[in-house]
């Protein structure tokens, strides 16, 4: 099991108790207890260690219900309480990061963040993508709007992004001509004369950065194709079986496409194109927010 978070902050509810945290104990306290009709776990504190249970209520219906079943899905030993106000509890990203940043040895880590909301994370495996990119400009489009996707998205599970960018002021000299697609690609490059072909300046003895859309648009403008540089994500050599590819690609206008372990969308996609991205690189890794074992299972092996 891994990334099992409440499928609502709602659902966890937090009790500070005068009992040793062990399974027993934990059992004995709760056991016919009422609970609010949404509760489906409780943070349980005690000094200065915390647990986390999931319950089992006789119904769902009434306001409060008696507490039938406990499931300890983590004790004090494998469990950290976390208050950082910068954490969304909502977002499933949000909590992974912050049990990777402050409780890397916890197996579950229990977050009051945001507007004092609480949730958790148990076993944060975040879905690792490499996002591939072009710069200038900056910030690079594609990787700022997954980021900004998944910073407001309750929906996908614990994401991971890895930046792997290209710089074209890697591409060109310290003098010469270059001709870039447009001007938000300029570079830091003064010495270097640069032209922008969506422009369509008069032709010199240039060398074009860019990729196969920009030959197309070059022959058309020129009658020939030019000298160039090639900068495109979608020829990069492949990495290492099993990572998982988002990048871009000027050829494809509509749509998505997918090929092996890498996601394409077209260059200068919305937000929504790029989520859909997101959900299809998330397919190709296999991964979702894991459920817990059910209550009544685990409710046996503490009897």
């Amino acid at each position: 099991m891994s990334n099992v978070t409440p499928d609502q902050y709602r659902q966890v509810a937090i009790a500070h108790v005068d009992i040793v945290l062990e399974a027993a104990a934990i059992r004995d306290f709760f056991l016919g207890r009422e609970a609010y009709r949404r509760t489906e776990y409780i943070v349980v504190v005690a000094d200065e260690q915390t647990a986390l249970v999931r319950v089992g209520k006789a119904s769902d219906e009434p306001l409060f219900s008696p507490i039938t079943s406990i499931e300890l899905l983590a004790g004090p030993d494998d469990c950290a309480l976390l208050r950082d106000s910068d954490v969304d509890t909502g977002i499933p990203s949000h909590l992974a990061a912050a049990a990777r940043r402050s409780a890397p040895d916890k197996r579950c880590v229990v977050v009051i963040g945001r507007y004092e909301h609480l949730s958790f994370i148990v076993d944060p495996q975040p879905v690792e993508i490499i996002v591939r990119d072009v710069v200038p400009p900056w910030p690079a489009k594609l990787i700022d709007q997954a980021r900004r996707i998944i910073d407001v998205s309750e929906d996908l599970p614990p994401i991971e992004l890895i930046p792997d960018v290209v710089d074209l002021d890697d591409l060109l000299d310290e003098e010469g001509e270059f001709l870039l697609p447009c001007a938000g690609a300029a570079t830091d490059r003064d010495r270097a004369t640069l032209s922008y072909l969506d422009q369509r300046p008069e032709q010199r003895d240039w060398t074009m950065i860019g990729c196969a859309r920009s030959q197309q648009i070059h022959s058309w403008f020129y009658g020939e194709p030019a000298v160039s540089r090639d900068f495109c994500p979608r020829r990069r050599p492949p990495e290492k079986t099993g990572t998982i590819v988002l990048t871009k690609c000027c050829m494809l206008e509509f749509g998505m496409e997918v090929q092996g372990n890498t996601v394409y969308v077209p260059w200068g996609s919305t937000l929504d194109a790029v989520k859909e991205g997101l959900a299809a690189a998330i397919v190709l890794s296999d991964s979702t927010i894991q459920a817990p074992k059910s209550a009544s299972a685990l409710d046996a092996t503490l009897r």
